[in-house]
Formats: C-alpha cells, structure tokens, sequence
C-alpha cells in the first residue's frame, strides 16, 4: 500500500519537474563575455493566464476551451478545469497585503525545522535561511571535529554522517580554500520548492 502511495509521489515529483524545465528561464549561449545575455523565447502556449480569463469571463462571458465556470454562491467568478477535477482557481481570493503576508511566511517561518524542506535530502534541517541569505552568509560542510572554525557560526545542522553543515560569514568560510564545500545561502533560498507543514510522520516505523 505505501509503495503505491509512494510510487505515486514519485510521478508527480517528476511531472513537477518537468514542467518546471520547460518554464525556467534559459539565456542564448554567447561566445561573445562582452555582451548581455539574451534570453531565450519559452512558448507559453499551454499557459492558462487566469487574470486575463477572468477579465475576458468579466467583459463577455467567454472561456477558453477547457475552462468552466463554477456556480457555487460565492460573490465571485470561480473556474475550474473539465480535465481536472477538484481544481478551482478564485480570482482576487487574497489581498495584495495577505499575499506578502504569506509570502513573507513561506520564506521565514514555514521552512523552519521542524518542518521540511526539499533542501533535507542533501543539507538537513535548516535553521533561519532567509536571515542568513540576507546577512550574506555561506554554508559550509565541514567534518566533525572540536576544533571547527575560529568564528562562531550562526546555525549548524547535521546529516547523521561524519559532517555537518553550518552557517559562516563569507571571508571565514573563503578562508577554508577548497578544503570543503560551500554553497552561498542566498543560492539556497533561491532553490527553495516547498516545506512541510505540521506534525510529521515517520514512516519508516511503519
């Protein structure tokens, strides 16, 4: 039963990241390092733009092929998908100021451990990545010892293994040369997809 469950994940992972290739913005290669890169066209003709369906719906009453309007006695317009039951789109369902709000919380709050993040597989749990991407910090992956480094540093977060990766100011962790990996915390607040929410279960007890 879990692995179907399981198997089902996997595909939609994967479907997730497909489609997130085909959308990420790509530059035309240059030989020239002189000039600005260009970037490249992306057809967006499976896009479905839901600010201008709802103004067209608004103005006169049409959708797009595919695109239905939900009557359920809301005081707004609610479309869905014909190929995608359960799927409801509400334009102007939260305000410009709830928006940041939320926005603000997925990138402080809801990537605090001890919930997860798609960054648990490789680095662990992370503690305060938006702060540290701020203040301009890099993670570094070092290996146990009591020594570590000179400057105290501002998070550390262990992968079960013989190394752990920790927060440092930037000249520190340059100083370190290649004996170990660094990764700036701006490049994983970049890369950050998504984080869990709530109480978590362990199922490899199952």
């Amino acid at each position: 039963m879990y692995g179907s469950d399981r198997a089902g994940d996997d595909a939609e992972r994967t479907a997730f990241r497909k489609t997130e290739k085909t959308y990420k913005l790509y530059y035309e290669n240059s030989k020239s390092t002189k000039k600005k890169k260009q970037p490249k066209q992306v057809d967006l003709s499976e896009v479905l733009d839901f600010k201008s369906i709802s103004e067209s719906f608004n103005q006169n009453g049409e959708l797009p092929p595919g695109v239905v309007h939900v009557i359920c006695g809301f005081d707004r317009p609610i479309f869905g998908l014909e190929n995608r039951p359960g799927f409801y789109f509400i334009p102007g369902a939260l305000t410009l100021d709830e928006q940041c709000t939320w926005i603000r919380e997925s990138l402080t709050n809801f990537p605090q451990p001890p919930n997860r993040t798609n960054h648990n597989v490789i680095y662990g749990p992370i503690s305060n990545l938006f702060v540290a991407a701020k203040e301009g910090k890099v993670f570094v992956e070092e290996e146990r010892s009591d020594n570590g480094l000179d400057s105290e540093p501002s998070a550390s977060v262990s992968n079960g293994d013989s190394h752990r990766w920790k927060f440092y100011e930037e000249d520190i962790a340059r100083s370190r040369g290649k004996t170990c990996k660094t990764v700036p915390a701006s490049v994983l607040l970049r890369k950050l997809r998504w984080s869990t929410l709530g109480l978590q279960f362990d199922w490899s007890n199952v």
